[in-house]
């Protein structure tokens, strides 16, 4: 079932590495939340990704077409259902208010995982474009969400104008990113040059699935904070 086009034990380290953004993600949830929400939203997640697995094993992701119907199928739903369902919780407003912004921000350290795109690059699996654009802006987001978060721990006067830049930056890069699937995509369709075809596959067809609308509901959630400054600070004092 894994891909043959990458040595397996590079995709088995790459599904260890995946679990990292859920465990993170949990960890968040139980520590400012309840660990029943934490252990719900794990089930979700894994009954989500058992979906996505179904589907591209009964090779629903095979067909290259545009746009991509792995995001239609999987990105996008997973991103209406954060904006349109979750956004609107109580759970989840609750968990914004209760949780400090530098949390929220360091928890973006799992988009290390963005360095497979590099060694996919590596291996001829993923378009140079593609790989330098999506590894590096993701490696990037996450050791600066380090320095970030410890900037607004301290309460340094830049903190806030900070935030809002490196949040910017690591929104655009995963939009770009995205920007940049669709569009080799539709090179590959028209011309036959490589596309991002790796990305449909067991394993890594989960990053174009789990990855992009969690991220950018993420960046959300840390604008919503940052709209809230004051209040925003008052909470990290208190964790």
């Amino acid at each position: 079932m894994i891909t043959d086009q990458v040595p397996l034990g590079l995709s088995i380290l790459f599904l260890i590495a995946f679990l990292v953004p859920l465990f993170l993600i949990v960890k968040l949830i139980r520590n400012f939340s309840s660990t029943t929400n934490g252990i719900l939203v794990l089930l979700f997640y894994l009954f989500f990704l058992l979906g996505v697995l179904l589907l591209q094993y009964n090779g629903y992701f095979s067909v290259v077409s545009l746009p991509p119907k792995i995001i239609v199928l999987t990105t996008l739903p997973l991103l209406a259902f954060y904006l349109v369902v979750i956004h609107q919780t109580t759970f989840y407003k609750k968990l914004v208010q209760n949780t400090p912004l530098a949390a929220w921000v360091q928890l973006h350290i799992f988009r290390l995982i963005g360095g497979f795109f590099l060694v996919l690059w590596a291996l001829d699996t993923l378009p140079k474009t593609f790989a330098l654009i999506a590894g590096t802006g993701d490696i990037i987001t996450a050791l600066c969400s380090l320095y970030v978060a410890k900037a607004i721990k301290q309460q340094k006067r830049y903190a806030k104008r900070l935030t809002y830049i490196w949040n910017t930056f690591g929104l655009l890069d995963i939009l770009a990113t995205s920007f940049t699937a669709v569009l080799l995509t539709k090179w590959n369709i028209e011309t036959g040059t490589m596309g991002v075809d790796i990305l449909t596959t067991f394993p890594y067809c989960f990053i174009p699935a789990f990855a992009p609308a969690t991220i950018i509901f993420l960046h959300v959630t840390i604008y919503k904070k940052l709209l809230k400054w004051e209040t925003t600070m008052m909470y990290q004092n208190r964790n």
